[in-house]
């Protein structure tokens, strides 16, 4: 009996110590586990979402653990999802050139592109702060404030605060996501006004220059069908409305010259060009208006400058408008000048005057289609295209054209051409 229990004795004592050691070894692998568990959320939230491969076991923990590092995973691909989008609605707002602006909806700056910043002269400090604080325009304010309260806003045509010459369209558009916000969407419409406005005045001056000739055109026929028995007032008659009928002519060619340059009809076709002899020409064709006028016409085309491979045919009604717009303009006793120099690898050419020369504020425009410096003084001759024709030709070539004024006065103009060997 004794022995029996003896034996019973051991055998519990045998189950304790194995249960002990059992017990040991599963607490001792549920730390490392945890240790491994700990170390790996460390890492996640320092940022790097390199997935270990550690073993987390079949028990409940382990199919937990599992589950956690799944979850953080695939928030961990949204996030990046996100970052990517951002960074690309970033990418396009930053090349727009329409200005973009978002409110929240309690009335703070989320996001400004670099349009916004530049035509609402808004600093890099501006997002977060209300908008009543950064924007200075009380209308597009008011607007945003309209649109904020769930009224609905208006498209605005306005002019900048601090840049007048800028003109602006503003819309403004609800966001409802998390409250109510607003996008501000801004348009610069300068340049459109500018270039409808240049048609305007384009139109009113065809229609000006057309209806002057043929006024007199019109005029001077019937003077003669009133009375054509007079030979002598018939033969004066005929002579003008030949001349104004030549005038309307040419103005018609050189609209048409305008519209083919426009429309890249106009291609250049290289040859050798001796470019003292074009100038010569050029210059025999004035020869009896400047003679009329006194006038003296100088041509210096230096050596290296003479021989040069160009659009002659360009080249010569380069020099002719240039020319042309000399003599009208030079009074009389006056000296028109025709230069011809190497600069680097440019051929430069430049045609000055003594005449009055041309304003500051003018100097910038007068390559305008029809543009006058003095709007109440008459044109002195031509169809007022010739300067714009003379811009689109240098173009076509490669090059440029300037205006300026000499320092003793008159006006300086000068065609830059690439050398070409």
């Amino acid at each position: 009996m004794f022995d029996l229990l003896l034996a019973a004795l051991a055998g519990a004592g045998l189950a304790i110590v194995a249960a002990a050691v059992l017990h040991a070894r599963t607490t001792a692998g549920r730390d490392a586990r945890a240790a491994a568990m700990e170390s790996v959320a460390r890492r996640y939230g320092l940022g790097d979402l390199s997935r270990p491969a550690p073993d987390y076991g079949d028990d409940e923990l382990g199919r937990v653990a599992r589950a956690m590092d799944a979850a953080v995973h695939e928030l961990g691909r949204r996030v990046n999802d996100l970052a990517r989008d951002r960074a690309r609605m970033e990418a396009i707002l930053g090349s727009m050139v329409e200005g973009v602006l978002v409110v929240d909806g309690q009335g703070r700056l989320q996001l400004v592109n670099e349009a916004a910043r530049r035509l609402l002269k808004l600093d890099r400090e501006a997002t977060g702060r209300p908008y009543l604080e950064a924007l200075r325009h009380p209308a597009i304010s008011e607007q945003i404030g309209r649109t904020l309260r769930g009224d609905a806003s208006e498209t605005l045509e306005l002019n900048l605060t601090l840049d007048r010459s800028r003109t602006l369209v503003a819309r403004v558009a609800p966001v409802v996501a998390e409250g109510r916000g607003a996008v501000l969407v801004l348009h610069d419409i300068t340049d459109l006004k500018a270039a409808d406005q240049i048609r305007r005045d384009f139109v009113a001056n065809v229609s000006h220059e057309l209806r002057t000739p043929l006024t007199a055109i019109k005029g001077y026929a019937e003077a003669l069908i009133d009375d054509p028995d007079d030979d002598a007032a018939r033969e004066k008659f005929l002579d003008i409305i030949h001349r104004h009928a030549t005038r309307m002519e040419r103005l018609v060619k050189d609209l048409l010259r305008l519209a083919r340059l426009d429309a890249g009809q106009e291609t250049v076709e290289y040859a050798p060009c001796d470019l003292q002899a074009i100038a010569a020409g050029v210059s025999a064709d004035f020869e009896p208006l400047v003679r009329d006028k006194r006038q003296f016409v100088s041509l210096t085309v230096a050596p290296e400058a003479r021989l040069l491979e160009s659009d002659p045919t360009k080249l010569h009604d380069v020099l002719r408008n240039l020319i042309e717009n000399a003599v009208n303009y030079t009074p009389e006793d006056g000296l028109i000048e025709l230069n011809a120099r190497v600069v680097g690898d440019q051929v430069e050419i430049t045609v000055s005057d003594t005449g009055p020369g041309v304003p500051e504020q003018d100097l910038t425009r007068v390559f305008e289609r029809f543009y006058r410096v003095d709007k109440s003084r008459a044109r002195p001759g031509g169809t007022g295209l010739g300067l714009a024709i003379v811009k689109h030709l240098v173009q076509v070539m490669g090059g440029q054209v300037t205006a300026a004024n000499g320092p003793q006065g008159g006006a300086v103009f000068t065609v830059r051409l690439p050398v070409r060997k």
